[in-house]
């Protein structure tokens, strides 16, 4: 099935034009697109310096674009507990996060459907993300985020001009708040919207490219409501199907131990925590992924795994990147505390070709720096 002929899909098997204004099924579903034909080297436009030299495998106008230059991040080699493992550096995206792929797609179905103003819930890079393009594309963007957020998380948003609604009660009030005001505003949802996960599909493009038009072994990363794990299956499921890759890579989610949902899932025990401890790794700080059936399966199709780490190895990690030249926000840095585990389990070699992605920038973390800078004295968070 080409591009042009694609649909979008919920999880009880209805269709959906892929011009309907919808972002969720009439189940109450989350969407996905249909399957889409991968790429060849040679269907490249490597005139293109962004995501969209993988236009041709993305279901939008490109007449509509609204583009940052985001995409085509550096996958730098690093030293790691004696191995050489890739490191995809996702803040090198406009607003710092990887975020920026996902909005940049879904703003250009929005835009060429003619979309005016847009809704999201988020008081960190999602927020951030959507604000940005949303600007760029002369959209009103409401940006709806707890009333406890600290300002210092809404200084991004503000600056490109967005409106924040501050809402009473917890995360989850406030996704349902943004559900409830969807019947009046479009729902600009990197959570919900089918469109964010083709966006985010690219990281697993460039990965492609970037080692020769060959699949990793191992791609491992940060995971809160799963995209990145969402994303890298799409795009490997794509080039396989292509006859671009003859494997997939294993894919792996590393989350704080106390809001381990996804792993919780992999490992078939209960996923309803009655307690949920804050973690410094606030991005990941998610209790119900919409889309966790499909997280899992993506993690188990690949042969892959889930990971819980501490926020005391957050921070080792966080320090462990920043000697090697990487300044990691927390949520960032899970991908390495993850990698560590895997490591020292013997489930990552030296032998194979691993990749981490690191989301976002330290830039964001000032305060968790300041605090893993007091930790970085003792030679135990050192390693």
């Amino acid at each position: 099935m080409g591009v042009s002929e694609s649909y979008l899909v919920d999880r009880s098997g209805h269709r959906y034009a892929l011009t309907d204004r919808r972002w969720r099924g009439d189940d109450l579903s989350p969407l996905a697109v249909s399957p889409l034909p991968g790429l060849r080297p040679a269907d490249l436009d490597t005139s293109e310096r962004s995501l969209w030299r993988y236009a041709r495998t993305l279901p939008v106008s490109v007449a509509h674009r609204v583009s940052l230059g985001e995409g085509l991040t550096p996958m730098p080699a690093i030293d790691w507990q004696g191995i050489q493992v890739h490191t995809k550096l996702e803040w090198f995206n406009p607003t710092g996060s990887f975020k920026d792929r996902g909005v940049s797609v879904m703003l250009t179905h929005l835009r060429s459907q003619g979309t005016t103003r847009v809704l999201e819930d988020s008081s960190g890079n999602g927020g951030a993300a959507v604000a940005a393009y949303s600007a760029a594309a002369g959209i009103d963007a409401v940006i709806l985020v707890p009333a406890a957020t600290s300002p210092a998380k809404t200084t991004q948003v503000r600056a490109y001009g967005a409106t924040i609604d501050l809402v009473t009660g917890s995360r989850d009030d406030v996704a349902d708040e943004a559900i409830r005001r969807s019947a009046e505003i479009p729902y600009a949802s990197h959570s919900w919207h089918p469109m964010f996960l083709q966006g985010v599909k690219t990281i697993g493009y460039e990965i492609w490219e970037s080692l020769g038009f060959t699949a990793p072994d191992n791609i491992v990363s940060v995971a809160g409501a799963g995209s990145i794990v969402l994303g890298c299956d799409l795009a490997f499921t794509e080039l396989l199907a292509a006859g671009s890759i003859d494997r997939r890579p294993r894919l792996f989610a590393g989350q704080p131990q106390d809001w381990a949902t996804i792993v919780d899932a992999l490992d078939g025990i209960n996923t309803q925590r009655t307690e949920r401890i804050p973690t410094i790794a606030e991005g990941a700080s998610i209790a119900r992924p919409i889309r966790l059936p499909e997280v899992v399966e993506a993690i188990q199709r690949s042969a892959g795994g889930g990971i819980r780490v501490s926020d005391d190895e957050i921070h080792s990690a966080m320090v462990t990147l920043a000697r090697r030249g990487l300044y990691a926000e927390p949520t960032s840095a899970v991908a390495a505390a993850a990698l560590d585990r895997l490591l020292d389990a013997g489930t990552i070699t030296a032998d194979q070709t691993t990749v981490i992605v690191l989301t976002g920038t330290g830039l964001k973390a000032e305060a968790h720096w300041r605090n893993a800078a007091q930790h970085s004295r003792s030679p135990s968070v050192l390693g």
